[in-house]
């Protein structure tokens, strides 16, 4: 055992820099496993935890007052309800802000649905004008208990009791109206209902919801919405973030085991003689392999436990999105249990490739057999084997010796060369992905109408405004290039077992500027263009009829395109304005989607707009998802770092390899007249030939992998595919050539070492 260890810390110390660029590349992998694993319970865990806390509905149903809810109660595959609540839906004003809410008449004690106060207190009779604000909603008002709050229109007002977390569809200023829970003396002049089901199978509330609407009846159905839904916009872009670190962290996991894999093969045939010897004084094979492996575990046993430590000391006080997730990671219960597993899995992996390397080692003989670098004439050297004809074609017209030489020895050996090309491209092909990442969420802000989003603001007119005067008093900001009208509704979905939005945008003559990924846009009454995931959630495609039935009359529309939609997880259909006032001629414009200059301040405008309106107009910044997509790109950078950090490890792998093997053709290459800074070139080529090769191979996988795996998220969360965006050509160009120069850098020094080796200690190596 001393013996064994007396070597282990030998080969350490010639092999320093080897050991530490092992042990960073394990922390940075368990780092952002570990992080995977915290975005994950980030965007899981609070929802549910408020789910579960406040025994939420399942469904949730929204009806006009006529609506008997009461028949709901003993409906097949209903456990038990919340309500019926009466509703109102309003406008609420505070501190200059305002935003539509839905006043939901709320007895004192509630058994279902229960929201989870924040702060204040809940409702109380003794303050009659008390209301809950739900805590999204709170934010936007910048609300805060004890605060008051103006009903717009009207001399009402309503006072602050308490903030509340909620398990229902959170506050939109484009989509979902807020939720104010009010005694029902608040709720003066209510125009709509509210029911909630729990259900005894909560994976299926397709056939509870389509029962609900055949015996309410489809024309008092206002809006369905589900607690997959509602979970679905709590994860948001968390989800999406842990997907992509895990992503990463397991192909970077994948890369660091077969580099270290590379690392002990390599070393293994450079140390032959070594480990002869070691067999010679009485070195069994198990001991020889035990040596490989305890000391590569050593390594990734460390980095991990420095991951392990950092994560749990210092990662609740990282910045943003990433503190957050970690804080609230490690108050849950099975966070301990996780922060030791991910370690060790690490660990094993790299355990189980080091093993079948080290394996090898153990299976070296006593007397190692001599690898001869001439076969047949002396004086014909033949690195790495036989000159093929194309080599030797390229000698005889004058092709440098180097260029040739190197080329050859880069690739002589094709099983060894292909198996060193994959190791190598591997790392560069998911730096390739995390490029392709940044330049998609770039292209996001830079072209948001490439990406569905035309319009920077969204402008709600009050009831004293007609369309002629609001569109004039839009047009009169010198910014403002649109103006598009438009209603959007809650439509039934055929099967009447969901609910999904119906817009309609611009008109005939002045057509809105969808972002289609496939198909047309409408440009005929009827036609439509709809998002993925009501494509997903119809199982339809592009050139199908669907009818749909908004307020009990049906709709029946051609969809000729699929657009882009980044809200409401794609269940959007749209079309013109005419088309749905085909129905209902006396359909007037309920908001309008505004388009300004390109460089205009955003926040400005509608500023302007706001003032000019003179409190008439209620005007929202369109929401782009990259804002939340903006911690991606420091998950893109440390993800590359850490890639590179393997892809250096491996990089000098190969120089090491390239370089022992080359001390064999030394004495051949020098007595055929080559000068040292001619053998020098031979490894130098060599290796940039293998870099060359290991860039092509990573660029040409790596690109259509990009565009797939994003389209693929993009399907999934209702946006659609079509939404990826590879770097530029000069980037890659710039990417892969600093990576052909940064090898041929690095392998300098030591061929050019190697090169000038004194005559016996390059006869001792041969030897």
């Amino acid at each position: 055992m001393r013996a064994t260890l007396r070597w282990a810390h030998s080969d350490l110390r010639t092999h320093r820099g080897e050991a530490l660029f092992l042990v960073l590349a394990t922390a940075g992998i368990v780092l952002s496993l570990l992080l995977a694993t915290a975005l994950f319970g980030y965007a899981t865990n609070p929802w549910q935890r408020v789910f579960e806390q406040s025994r939420g509905a399942h469904v949730w149903i929204h009806t006009a007052r006529s609506a008997q809810l009461e028949k709901l109660r003993g409906l097949d595959g209903v456990e038990s309800v919340a309500g019926p609540y009466t509703t109102e839906s309003t406008t609420l004003t505070s501190h200059g802000t305002r935003a539509a809410v839905e006043l939901r008449a709320t007895p004192q004690h509630l058994t279902i649905g229960r929201p989870l106060l924040a702060s204040g207190h809940w409702l109380d009779p003794a303050s009659p004008d008390g209301v809950v604000l739900e805590s999204h909603l709170a934010r936007a008002l910048l609300a805060e208990p004890g605060d008051t709050l103006t009903l717009l229109g009207t001399a009402r007002t309503v006072t602050v009791l308490g903030i509340a977390d909620s398990a229902e569809p959170r506050y939109d200023p484009d989509e979902q109206p807020g939720l104010v829970w009010a005694p029902p003396s608040v709720v003066h002049t209510p125009n709509g209902q509210v029911i909630g089901l729990r259900l005894t199978n909560p994976d299926d509330t397709d056939f509870p919801v389509q029962r609900a609407v055949t015996v309410l009846g489809s024309g008092v159905i206002g809006e369905v919405a589900t607690w997959k839904q509602a979970r679905a916009e709590a994860q948001g872009d968390n989800r999406l973030l842990g997907q992509v670190l895990g992503l990463f962290g397991l192909g970077a996991l994948i890369a660091a085991g077969l580099a270290v894999h590379g690392a002990i093969t390599t070393r293994i045939r450079g140390h032959l003689r070594d480990i002869s010897i070691l067999k010679a004084i009485g070195f069994t094979p198990e001991q020889v392999v035990r040596v490989f492996l305890l000391q590569h575990i050593a390594y990734a046993l460390l980095g991990a436990v420095t991951a392990a430590t950092l994560t749990r000391s210092l990662g609740s006080r990282l910045p943003g999105r990433l503190g957050d997730a970690i804080a609230l990671w490690q108050s849950l219960p099975g966070h301990t249990v996780t922060l030791v597993a991910i370690p060790a899995g690490a660990v094993l992996f790299i355990a189980a490739t080091t093993g079948l390397a080290a394996w090898r080692a153990g299976r070296v003989p006593p007397v190692p057999t001599p690898l001869p670098s001439v076969r047949g004439s002396a004086a014909t050297p033949q690195v790495g084997g036989r000159l093929s004809a194309p080599a030797r074609r390229a000698l005889g017209l004058r092709v440098p010796p180097a260029l040739v030489l190197g080329w050859h020895t880069a690739f002589a050996r094709r099983t060894r060369s292909l198996t060193t090309v994959a190791r190598l491209a591997l790392p560069l092909l998911l730096i390739v992905v995390a490029m392709s990442a940044w330049t998609t969420i770039s292209r996001f802000h830079s072209e948001p109408g490439r990406i569905g989003l035309p319009a920077a603001l969204t402008v709600h007119a009050d009831a004293g405004l007609d369309d002629r005067d609001t569109r004039a008093l839009l047009a009169r900001d010198p910014q403002v290039t649109a103006a598009y009208p438009g209603v959007e509704v809650a439509a039934l979905a055929p099967g009447q077992n969901a609910t999904i939005a119906l817009r309609g945008f611009g008109t005939q003559r002045d057509p809105y500027p969808y972002a289609l990924a496939e198909g047309r846009p409408p440009r005929r009454t009827d036609e439509a263009v709809a998002g993925q995931g009501l494509l997903d959630l119809l199982d339809v495609r592009v050139g199908t009829w669907i009818r749909i039935t908004v307020s009990n009359q049906p709709q029946i529309l051609h969809i000729v395109g699929r657009s882009i939609e980044t809200e409401n997880a794609g269940r959007v259909i749209s079309t013109s304005l005419d088309t749905l006032r085909e129905n209902d001629p006396a359909l007037a414009p309920t908001l309008y989607q505004v388009r300004l200059r390109p460089g205009t301040d955003v926040r400005q405008a509608a500023g302007r707009l706001t003032a000019a309106g003179d409190g008439r107009l209620d005007v929202h910044t369109v929401t782009n998802p990259a804002d939340g997509l903006s911690p991606l790109r420091g998950v893109a950078a440390g993800v590359t770092a850490v890639l590179a950090l393997i892809g250096l490890i491996e990089l000098l792998t190969t120089i090491g390899g390239t370089v022992r093997e080359g001390e064999r053709d030394l004495l051949a290459l020098k007595a055929i007249g080559l000068s040292p800074r001619q053998i020098t070139g031979v490894t130098v080529t060599a290796t940039a030939c293998t870099a060359l090769a290991a860039v092509l191979a990573g660029t040409a996988l790596g690109a259509p992998l990009a565009h797939w795996l994003i389209n693929t998220q993009g399907r999934s969360s209702g946006i659609g595919a079509g939404i990826a965006q590879g770097p530029p050509l000069a980037l890659l160009a710039v990417f892969g050539t600093a990576a052909v120069l940064g090898a041929a850098a690095l392998s300098a020094l030591p061929a050019t070492r190697a090169a000038r080796r004194r005559l016996a200690d390059t006869l001792s190596a041969v030897a």
